[in-house]
């Protein structure tokens, strides 16, 4: 019997939880939401080291605040989602800290899939974002899985960029658009230094956050204000907020004052826009 009425009392407290926190997002609605925002998911291992855990349990905990600000983000009506997993930097790290973060990566892009999941409760779908030729074999396949399994998803878009660099994308994007622009020279006859200029939206067409409009918000936790390789191209607009919190400690207060210091400066933001188109 008593147990019966705790998880009457757990489900209860849940629910007011709950209710508060999209009372609470109605409220932020009346002004401008953000939507795009980008994570730099910064301080997992030393999250771990400081509660005296290893680092793989650390990954874990960040895996738990990735998936309740998507939902979070989902309750706000935020479209899309961008996090910074795993730079191609990070393969220079020890071969058994890499391997470790693969293998759990993997172990967590499966579970995604499982009906339980938020990805699959709250109609997530997913795009992974970056050089992913770069991934091992089990890990790539995941990826790809992963992406036709959520093709019809709708609700919220979260881009996962793993394998991904900044300059990467930008030399990417610009092999690809002279590629593209070859076969048009060479068929139009063109003589050698005649070549076809290449504008900035070609660039954009072939960058992989193509798929993505340019984030109004870019979070990186820790209190650091680096932005390590990551969105270079595309952030040139927007909000940048350092809580000094470890990404697995951030949770709903860091998101809701990203917001309000967004709505803050809006005007600002699209008067620049303006003034850019």
């Amino acid at each position: 019997m008593e147990n019966k009425t705790d998880t009457l009392a757990v489900r209860l407290f849940g629910s007011s939880i709950s209710y508060m926190r999209r009372s609470l997002f109605r409220i932020l609605s009346v002004g401008p939401i953000p939507n795009h925002i980008a994570f730099i998911l910064d301080g997992n291992r030393r999250y771990a080291k400081k509660r005296n855990l290893n680092e793989g349990m650390g990954y874990r905990a960040g895996f738990l605040s990735l998936m309740t600000l998507c939902k979070y983000c989902c309750e706000l009506e935020v479209k899309y989602v961008t996090i910074y997993a795993f730079s191609i930097d990070n393969f220079k790290r020890k071969p058994h800290e890499v391997d470790a973060v693969m293998d759990l990566m993997l172990e967590k892009i499966q579970g995604m899939l499982k009906e339980e999941s938020i990805v699959s409760q709250y109609g997530v779908r997913v795009y992974f974002i970056g050089n992913l030729e770069l991934l091992n074999e089990h890990v790539r396949q995941a990826a790809v899985n992963a992406m036709e399994a959520t093709s019809n998803n709708d609700k919220i878009v979260l881009l996962i960029c793993v394998a991904y660099t900044s300059t990467d994308e930008i030399v990417h994007a610009a092999r690809e658009s002279c590629e593209a622009k070859r076969p048009r020279v060479r068929s139009s006859g063109a003589r050698r230094g005649d070549e076809e200029e290449l504008e900035v939206v070609d660039i954009e067409r072939h960058m992989y956050m193509g798929v993505a409009p340019d984030p109004d918000i870019l979070v990186r936790t820790s209190g650091e204000t680096r932005l390590s390789n990551f969105l270079l191209w595309q952030t040139s607009n927007c909000v940048l907020y350092s809580p000094r919190a470890l990404w697995p400690e951030i949770g709903l207060r860091h998101l809701v004052w990203a917001v309000l210091n967004y709505q803050r400066v809006f005007p600002l933001l699209e008067r620049r826009r303006k003034q850019m188109s």
